[in-house]
């Protein structure tokens, strides 16, 4: 026996046990599939909209595919499946990734870089063997960045011309704007919606504002000013909308989403350009939404089946790039509309576009994918049934793994990297990856609304010995959000360890003088192995340096994804994967209010810099407003920075089409086998 299985035998002394459990789980026998992987975690959803996370990445991206899709950069296949050309690892045994034309075989860019007008296949097909088109893209965006969808992912929508304003619900007089009636077809469908009138609007009427009571709660405020802003009536002209007056009774009409009354008439009122109708409607029509009108407003527009033209408030360098993230995949509008959501991704309902359709999924078992036959280019993928695994102990994993169950594990127990790393297969190569391990602070909660409690709690820190003793993969320690490795981009740096200058931060805080010292902190992390001995070693020394009691509490994935959207946390885990290979995918998050803040952060200053980041033309420019972006948010710290990480994937050395990347993405439909 080879010394470095011998081991590893007490880790394969498990698999027996594990197998009559998942026996157990399955119900039965299955027939085996041709390719089996370890996904971690269960998927919490398959909608591209509300999907979150790296087991959601990656089985959505082998079910779907958008405009371009991620690939190896000098990849190449002939018409058969035969390889052409392969690129060359770098240094670190990482290859090139970028993007690669998936439903769109090609685009034009305008001259100011802001207008893209793709070209779809010819006919490329849904899963059920109906045509794609560009209306479809259309669709799926609006549903995306409907307000009602919450999409988690919306907001990378917002390059778009009057995209961000469309979520917001912002309109202003003058505005051309639809009007959803509050007779919604069902109540699992916020969109598609029901009745929808278009009208230009020229004139909102707002009710006295009721003054809250001096001692109000924040939570009060917010209360009575969403009640005041549901309460205002909006005057519009429906014939101002061609085709619009059809569905509307008379040219002027009168909407609100609240209980106003025809007092309505007496409220403060702005017109458009200050003129008053000569006649007003008598009564108010309650809608359910008032938003900007997308078919004029918003930049993407299907000119015929085959095009879709989109318009960019600003020049994006990486918009080709984003167009291959999950969350710009069109969906099949007739499925969703049928079932209804979540229903349409039940794996008897849901229509893909991608490599694999969804044959079934059991709870704590799998998620079983089956070749599409109607995928434009299935002719050059191989494999025909996928098993992704909802594992979520990596020991039981890299069981399953050296006992032949599974050909990809995604991570593995950090006490046998070194290991791993001397056996003969050479299946386990740890490379770095654009990646950051962090912790958010939820900046609304004590101690955590002090800037110097969570300086301190950064400095306090030893992040070279958690990389050394806990993971063990090569993991670079963090000072920063921005990973090294993007060309260009010189990330600030946060305070280094240093339990004395920790201690000094602390001594500065509004709680150092506290009776019964600081607060008690809680640490969240989801299930994971590594997570729970990153945490006890956190714990350990903010206890042992800053004299702070921490409690851990470990969360099943949803619940975890749960806790850390509603911040339900103190401090909480988290890594982020970035969606295209540029700073601004890190930077743009940390946003007042951005969907994935989820911090309570706020800095007006950050935020003005990242819009002059998103508007400025000049590449190198736009690269410096960030990095200064980025210096604010590692001086206030509102999240701190861990390690980078490295890929901690184990691959049989028979799988081909395999290629370690920067973004740790690895597209399914590219792997085979070869004895």
């Amino acid at each position: 026996m080879h010394p470095t299985v011998r081991k590893l035998f007490p880790y394969i002394a498990l698999t027996g046990l594990f197998s009559a459990l998942a026996w157990a789980v399955s119900f039965g026998t299955l027939p085996s599939a041709d390719f089996s992987f370890h996904n971690g975690d269960e998927v919490k959803t398959v909608d591209p909209a509300l999907a979150y996370g790296q087991p959601e990445h990656r089985v959505m991206t082998a079910m779907f595919e958008g405009l371009y899709r991620e690939w190896p950069i000098g990849y190449e296949l002939d018409e058969q499946g035969n390889v052409v050309s392969t690129p060359e690892p770098d240094e670190n045994g990482n290859y090139p990734m970028g993007s690669a034309p998936g439903l769109a075989e090609s685009y034009e860019l305008s001259d100011d870089g802001r207008i893209y007008t793709f070209h779809l296949r010819p006919g490329v097909k849904w899963s059920d063997g109906s045509p794609i088109t560009a209306h479809d893209f259309v669709w799926s965006w609006r549903r995306t960045l409907h307000p009602e969808t919450a999409a988690t992912y919306g907001y990378q929508l917002w390059y778009l011309v009057g995209a961000k304003q469309y979520t917001e619900g912002r309109v202003e007089v003058g505005d051309l704007v639809e009007i959803e009636l509050a007779n919604r077809l069902r109540a699992d469908q916020p969109f598609p919606r029901g009745d929808i009138r278009r009208a230009k609007l020229i004139g909102i009427a707002r009710p006295p504002q009721v003054s809250p009571p001096t001692n109000a709660s924040d939570e009060v405020k917010e209360e009575l000013q969403a009640t005041w802003r549901s309460n205002w009536v909006y005057v519009v002209d429906h014939n101002a909308v061609p085709g619009a007056s059809e569905s509307a009774s008379g040219k002027v009409g009168a909407y609100c989403k609240g209980t106003a009354d025809t007092n309505w008439k007496q409220y403060e009122t702005e017109w458009v350009d200050d003129r008053r109708p000569e006649s007003l409607p008598d009564t108010t029509v309650k809608c359910q939404q008032i938003l900007l009108d997308f078919e004029s407003s918003v930049g993407v527009t299907a000119p015929d089946d085959a095009t879709l033209v989109v318009t960019l408030k600003n020049r994006t360098p990486f918009f080709i790039d984003l167009t291959a993230f999950y969350a710009l995949y069109p969906v099949n509008r007739a499925c969703v509309e049928k079932y209804g959501t979540p229903n349409w991704t039940q794996p008897q309902n849901i229509v893909t576009n991608g490599a694999y359709n969804l044959e079934f999924r059991r709870v704590r078992d799998r998620m079983r994918l089956v070749k599409n036959p109607q995928y434009w280019d299935a002719d050059r993928v191989k494999l025909e049934i996928v098993d992704a695994m909802a594992v979520k102990s990596v020991t039981t994993a890299l069981n399953m793994y050296l006992t032949g169950q599974l050909d990809w594990v995604t991570d593995v127990p950090a006490s046998v990297i070194p290991e791993l790393i001397a056996r003969p297969e050479k299946d386990f190569i740890p490379t770095p990856v654009l990646i950051i391990y962090f912790y958010r602070l939820n900046t609304t909660r004590p101690p955590l609304d002090d800037v110097h409690v969570r300086r301190a709690l950064n400095l306090a820190m030893d992040k070279q010995l958690i990389c050394e003793k806990v993971t063990q993969a090569g993991q670079i320690p963090a000072r920063s959000v921005v990973p090294p490795g993007l060309p260009g981009y010189k990330s600030p740096l946060c305070g280094e360890f240093d339990v004395e200058a920790a201690r000094a931060e602390l001594a500065k805080s509004k709680y150092a003088n506290r009776p019964g010292g600081i607060p008690k902190i809680e640490i969240t992390y989801n299930t994971n192995d590594t997570h729970r001995a990153i945490a006890e070693v956190i714990q350990q020394m903010w206890k042992n340096n800053l004299s702070i009691d921490v409690e851990l509490k470990n969360l099943e994935w949803n619940s975890y994804l749960d806790a850390q959207h509603t911040m339900q946390f103190s401090v909480c885990r988290a890594g982020w994967v970035p969606d295209y290979p540029d700073a601004n995918t890190f930077i743009d998050m940390w946003v007042t209010g951005g969907e994935n803040n989820e911090t309570g952060w706020s800095n007006a200053r950050y935020d003005a810099l990242v819009k002059q980041a998103a508007e400025e033309p000049d590449s190198e420019l736009r690269l410096r407003h960030m990095e200064e972006a980025e210096a604010i948010l590692m001086d206030e710290l509102p999240i701190v920075p861990i390690y980078y990480y490295t890929g901690k994937n184990i691959v049989s050395p028979r799988v081909k089409g395999f290629f370690h990347n920067a973004l740790d993405q690895y597209p399914i439909q590219l792997m085979y086998f070869e004895e």
